[in-house]
């Protein structure tokens, strides 16, 4: 049996644009609904996604200008089983002691290698009141970080745009199915009477 090539009749490419005598208003809605979904879920994820990723660049850039390093001293040896750390990570929590840039002196609890005896210089990041604060991330690991909130952000407005689209086309289809039964409801009689007549 040979294969025929579809006639331009068979094509339904774009139906609910082009003049039709089946189309109906609902129809070109539906067409304009699916159209403006699609351009804010693209352009509207793609402006959410660089609006973010700037933020949070602009976030960490403000976290690292307002710590600094500052040179502590461990007071006593670190010890295996004190203050395991929570991380994961091969380092304990040992008890550090540095002075602030008004002159005073703090002690406080920063991770520091197992082996580390008293007397060990270690690295501490401090706040601007002198006070004990995590690590900034570097200028890398804060790029890949607003990056992923970047791409989260776009993905978060692109399915919403996507989802409230397709909320507002079942809401149509609603609005056609009972359209279409109170249709039935009035001309549904009649084709009985000439069936049955």
């Amino acid at each position: 049996m040979a294969l025929t090539r579809p006639t331009r009749s068979m094509k339904v490419r774009f139906w609910r644009w082009r003049n039709n005598p089946l189309r109906r208003h609902s129809d070109v809605v539906e067409a304009w609904i699916v159209l403006a979904t699609w351009i804010i879920a693209l352009v509207g994820g793609l402006f959410a996604g660089i609006a973010a990723d700037a933020a949070m660049q602009d976030s960490l850039a403000a976290r690292r200008a307002a710590v600094h390093a500052v040179p502590a001293e461990l007071t006593r040896n670190a010890d295996r089983t004190a203050y395991v750390s929570t991380d994961g990570g091969d380092t304990v929590w040992g008890k550090v002691r540095w002075t602030a840039a008004d002159g005073t002196t703090h002690t406080g609890l920063t991770r520091v290698d197992p082996s580390s005896t008293a007397g060990t210089s270690v690295t501490v990041w401090t706040d601007r009141r002198g006070e004990l604060t995590p690590r900034p991330p570097t200028e890398g690991e804060a790029r890949v970080q607003s990056a992923l909130t970047g791409a989260l952000a776009a993905a978060v407005t692109s399915c919403v745009a996507l989802g409230c689209g397709r909320l507002t086309r079942h809401l149509l289809d609603r609005r056609r199915m009972r359209a279409w039964e109170a249709e039935w409801e009035r001309v549904g009689p009649q084709w009985r009477k000439k069936m049955t007549g």
